[in-house]
């Protein structure tokens, strides 16, 4: 039996009616039960913010190779060299070839043995004159002393090759003390010539690109090559191969250029070899770039 509310009963009903449903629709377009606007995801939490990002220091330069220029180890160039070459103190002409380039160089190293020990090498001539030899002209070789001779503030210490074959000495290198002082190093300043000499350039003179390099030889089916060094850099300057000489004290000549000369003197060595070994004799002089 249908039962019909008075008029004024029907209408609130229907109000209340009515508010439940718009309830009921809001409800359905915002999702479940969540507030308004709900239904775009929330942005993520802020994460905290990185530490800005640093720059590195600056990485030091590998270390050089100690192989690479001397063993045990050469002094670094200075960024301070001088505006002209200087012989060494106490002798009128005789320039420094290697390891040092200036007497400023040679002071910093007396200092730092003296407080540390460093390098002591310097003080003994037969292993100056072998590192030269092999470190700095690269002839690996030539790997043991010959003779020696000491006298005050000089020293000529002769290199050879080893084994059975050996063909005797190489050269005699030529050294004196960098100073005056009781710890001044020993200082290559060229070397003393017999069969095989290099008379131009002539030593301790201004050279200029390119330079004429010749002297006497004596020997059989020779090959002369020559190179132009400087002790700060690795890399050769300059290099001129090879030329064929011999006979009995005969002239030998060349030309060789270079480039990249930063140094006050420079190596010029000229090398010759081919029988037992690819050097087997070779001669040193100095040159000035200014």
């Amino acid at each position: 039996m249908n039962t019909r509310l008075p008029l004024p009963f029907r209408l609130p009903f229907r109000l209340v009616a009515v508010t439940v449903m718009t309830v009921l629709a809001l409800v359905g377009c915002t999702g479940s039960g969540g507030p308004a606007g709900a239904s775009e995801p929330p942005s993520s939490p802020t994460a905290p913010s990185s530490p800005t990002a640093t720059s590195s220091p600056p990485q030091s330069a590998p270390a050089p190779d100690p192989s690479a220029t001397t063993a045990p180890g050469t002094p670094s160039a200075t960024a301070s060299s001088p505006a002209s070459s200087s012989p060494l103190p106490g002798f009128s002409d005789l320039q420094p070839l290697w390891p040092f380039t200036t007497l400023t160089q040679a002071r910093e190293w007396e200092r730092a043995f003296r407080s540390g020990g460093h390098q002591p090498w310097h003080l003994d001539p037969e292993q100056t004159a072998l590192s030269f030899t092999r470190h700095y002209l690269g002839f690996e070789a030539v790997d043991r002393v010959t003779s020696r001779a000491v006298e005050g503030r000089e020293a000529r210490i002769g290199v050879g090759l080893s084994g059975a074959e050996s063909t005797g000495t190489a050269a005699v290198i030529h050294l004196a003390r960098f100073g005056t002082g009781p710890d001044a190093p020993w200082e290559v300043v060229g070397t003393d010539d017999t069969t095989f000499s290099m008379t131009t350039p002539a030593y301790g003179s201004v050279a200029r690109s390119p330079m004429t390099v010749g002297g006497r030889i004596t020997g059989v089916d020779e090959s002369v090559r020559v190179d132009v060094r400087q002790p700060s850099s690795r890399d050769l300057l300059g290099t001129s191969c090879c030329m064929s000489a011999g006979g009995n004290s005969q002239p030998w000549r060349s030309t060789v250029s270079f480039t990249g000369a930063a140094d006050p003197v420079l190596t010029v060595v000229a090398s010759t070899g081919g029988h037992i070994a690819e050097v087997e004799r070779f001669t040193v002089t100095a040159v000035r770039t200014r």
